[in-house]
């Protein structure tokens, strides 16, 4: 059974991220809908609001509780957030409350503060309140998938995005229930669990920026493909290591490496972005998104290799 101070860690690292993520997925479906779709519209920016509002309530909540690696691992913001915030909100015309990333920016943790009970109890109802919200945009999701697959709804969002990010408010309420049943993690099972996932999403990340980017830029667009490639055996590989864990330090090993290189190439196509270097139509934030997203798995991945769960 998971400690007190290990549920509150883990319970806040984990909205800290996952919060983002939720609350820019929300803006990129926004962003994709046509106007005679105006109700789907509209529940994106309600679900956009509902989970600034939690991630706000979060951060308060979190200074002096998170680890020093979650906070400098570059998954909670990066240096370019905030400029890609601010392109993204001009090009959509959709709000994006700056302020959020500015608190995060900040986040310190040079004053440890104490937990006591009522720290774990504000925190257990963070949490059910954030299974509440990851249940809501999950549905919504699926209901914007299955309208596009049947050809009831048109959205500039390729139908995997769709179920990519669905796998992912997925993902986020298993670890969110663990949390809450105070369940200790088998750290090699989950790192076999986690980088079957996380390979996959790198994978198919490649794949999205391979085709939001102009038919120009070839040399970006082979780059983007190559790691396809790479991810993809990457995650058949992971899918063995149920059956075979003696494999997991070098499978580890392997995905860290790749993981640390997509992240880069990333971050040099979000810097290219957000400078109007780079001819596409990826939104600069959707770029600094799935940096933040590697640099999650890369921090996860040090974890595992250390025989431990970030």
């Amino acid at each position: 059974m998971l400690s007190n101070s290990e549920f509150v860690r883990q319970s806040l690292e984990l909205n800290l991220f996952f919060m983002r993520i939720a609350k820019e997925h929300s803006i990129f479906l926004e962003a994709s809908f046509t106007t005679r779709d105006y109700i789907f519209i509209e529940q994106s920016e309600m679900l956009k609001k509902l989970f600034s509002n939690l991630l706000v309530e979060t951060i308060r909540m979190s200074e002096g509780l998170i680890s020093q690696e979650a906070i400098s691992s570059g998954e909670l913001v990066t240096d370019l957030t905030l400029d890609a915030e601010r392109e993204t909100q001009f090009y959509t015309n959709i709000e994006i409350n700056l302020n959020i990333t500015r608190m995060e920016a900040v986040l310190d943790m040079r004053s440890r503060s104490k937990i006591n009970m009522n720290t774990v109890r504000m925190v257990e109802d963070l949490n059910n309140r954030a299974i509440m919200a990851a249940e809501q945009i999950a549905a919504f999701k699926s209901n914007v998938l299955q309208n596009m697959l049947s050809c009831r709804m048109f959205t500039t969002n390729y139908p995997l995005l769709i179920d990519h990010i669905l796998r992912e408010a997925k993902f986020y309420l298993r670890m969110l229930r663990k949390l809450q049943n105070r369940e200790e993690f088998d750290v090699a099972r989950e790192a076999a669990y986690q980088e079957n996932f996380w390979n996959r999403i790198m994978a198919e990340h490649s794949k999205f920026i391979r085709g939001l980017l102009d038919p120009t830029e070839v040399k970006l667009f082979d780059t983007a493909n190559d790691f396809g490639r790479r991810f993809d055996e990457l995650t058949a590989e992971a899918k063995n290591l149920a059956n075979n864990l003696g494999i997991l330090p070098e499978v580890t090993e392997r995905s860290l490496k790749n993981a640390v290189e997509i992240r880069d190439f990333k971050k040099q196509g979000t810097e290219g972005l957000v400078q109007c270097k780079i001819k596409s139509i990826a939104y600069p934030l959707l770029g600094d998104h799935v940096v933040r997203e590697a640099n999650h798995y890369i921090r996860m991945l040090k974890s595992f290799k250390q025989g431990e769960m970030g």
